[in-house]
């Protein structure tokens, strides 16, 4: 038994680079968009994310083979300070990764959280190259100034800050060379990650989750989608004076280059001491911005990062919301949307079968009694302070970074004595995106009335409603058909 787990994390650590070989066509020539997946740069991020993460699945799988106890403390941070290196696609899994409950042991997610998004900027020749592959030889000309100098760095792009002949300010992000090939090797290594947890420890069955991240972070190469799903939010939240979306300058963007207007704003973080009233005002914002595109159109902002949020200001007061980066945006089918509305009914009324009702329609199968208590000690903590129709704190004594740890913790302990669950593609960026909010609600020390708040945002829900919604806010901006329903 063990000698064909190590023989099959082997088989993961070198399959894909064979099936690639034998896969590639070398007499084809080369599309005609040359960063399109490239073979060569698949093997070269293959070569260089195997090396940092092979001698670390090796070690897992020898303590295995010979029956010794694995440092999982000692062997995450070997990972992080592996993928520390690396930055890319692969940076930005390992913080997806560290952000949803029980899909690496606690010790990996403790780490990772630990990566930060910024990764070592492109420099100015390299970043002329770009912007003539983008916008062509005479790209200087079409900005009154372009910053030399990157505003922000991140896992995938760079920020540019730069003035347009008529005076507006603009945020050009630029993607990085060859990222297209570069997510495809990362996603191949992520499956070897996900294979060591279910060998290690099988009480959640990633395979769901791994389809779902893969998918987002592919669509988070693509630029024009992402100007879509500006477009889509701009029309949302289009009267909320409290929340601002970037306007998007078209004829400035390509696939890989997103030109949009520059939102002034401070960091959420900054205003952590200012008066309760402020910090109240920048939450229920907040809340806001996230509920109401999900109640009502099936869409959340998937990227729950502090650094995607900055605060305007008015008068030297905090007036309202920045929403940044629009790269992981999840659309859910209206039944999904309904099943989040039907389960916290259930709660409030202490409705068994309508709890186990709204865990079916999201998709999780052959549900036992005691599976089902298992995934009520989850859902009573996501929707707790959505339960007392009181002003309360979001909870009391708890830190942000530990915000949930906790209650995933038990989850996955029962889980591990009842045998696989199967956790549905859509949930994953719905469960990760609420624990981020929470996050800053408790960052911002929030005390609102969450009860009051849920229920203006689905009074008189209706799924048909929600889909005639999505559909047409889909339609708008370029998105028909986009719906990932199942």
């Amino acid at each position: 038994m063990m000698r064909l787990e190590y023989a099959g994390v082997l088989h993961i650590l070198f399959r894909d680079a064979y099936s690639a070989f034998q896969g590639a066509p070398p007499h084809m020539p080369e599309p005609k968009d040359r960063e399109n997946n490239r073979f060569s740069a698949r093997m070269g991020r293959y070569a260089r994310v195997g090396t940092n993460m092979g001698g670390i699945a090796a070690k897992v799988a020898g303590a295995r083979l010979f029956g010794m106890e694995l440092d999982n403390a000692k062997n995450a941070a070997e990972l992080a300070a592996a993928l520390g290196g690396l930055k890319g696609p692969l940076m930005k899994v390992a913080q997806l990764l560290s952000t949803i409950p029980d899909v690496l042991p606690p010790e990996y997610t403790t780490e990772l959280a630990k990566l930060q998004a910024s990764a070592p900027p492109m420099g100015w020749a390299f970043v002329k190259r770009r912007m003539q592959a983008e916008l062509g030889a005479d790209w200087q000309g079409r900005f009154a100034e372009f910053g030399r100098e990157p505003a922000a760095a991140a896992s995938l792009g760079q920020v540019h800050r730069a003035t347009a002949h008529d005076g507006r300010v603009l945020a050009c992000k630029l993607q990085y060379p060859d990222m297209a090939s570069a997510v495809e090797a990362d996603l191949k290594q992520l499956q070897m990650l996900f294979s060591l947890h279910r060998r290690m420890s099988p009480a959640i069955d990633t395979r769901e989750i791994a389809k779902e991240i893969s998918a987002r972070v592919r669509e988070e190469l693509d630029y024009v989608r992402e100007a879509a799903h500006i477009a889509m939010y701009r029309e949302i939240l289009g009267d909320f004076d409290a929340i601002r979306v970037p306007e998007v300058i078209t004829e400035l963007s390509t696939k890989r280059l997103l030109t949009m207007g520059w939102l002034t704003g401070r960091p959420l973080l900054d205003f952590k001491e200012h008066d309760q009233e402020d910090r109240n005002l920048l939450a229920r914002t907040m809340f806001h911005a996230w509920w109401h595109p999900f109640s009502h159109f099936g869409v959340i902002h998937g990227d729950p990062h502090l650094g995607n949020y900055t605060v305007f200001e008015q008068d030297g007061r905090p007036a309202g919301i920045n929403l940044l980066d629009y790269g992981c945006i999840r659309i859910f089918p209206e039944a999904f949307v309904e099943g989040v509305v039907e389960l916290y009914r259930g709660l409030l009324e202490e409705n068994n079968d309508r709890v186990v009702a709204a865990y079916e329609r999201w998709g999780f199968k052959d549900l036992k009694k005691e599976v089902i208590e298992v995934l009520n000690i989850w859902a009573r903590f996501i929707y707790g302070p959505l339960l007392t129709d009181r002003v309360r704190s979001l909870a009391d004594g708890v830190s942000a970074a530990e915000y949930g740890r906790k209650e995933a913790f038990r989850v996955h302990s029962a889980l591990k004595q009842l045998g696989p669950v199967t956790v549905p593609q859509e949930f994953v960026f719905m469960d990760r995106a609420a624990i981020g909010l929470g996050g800053v609600f408790l960052h911002l020390r929030a005390e609102l009335n969450f009860f009051e708040l849920f229920n203006e945002q689905i009074d008189g829900f209706d799924a048909a409603t929600v889909r005639k919604r999505q559909e047409t806010a889909l339609a708008s901006a370029g998105l028909a058909g986009a719906s990932h329903a199942a």
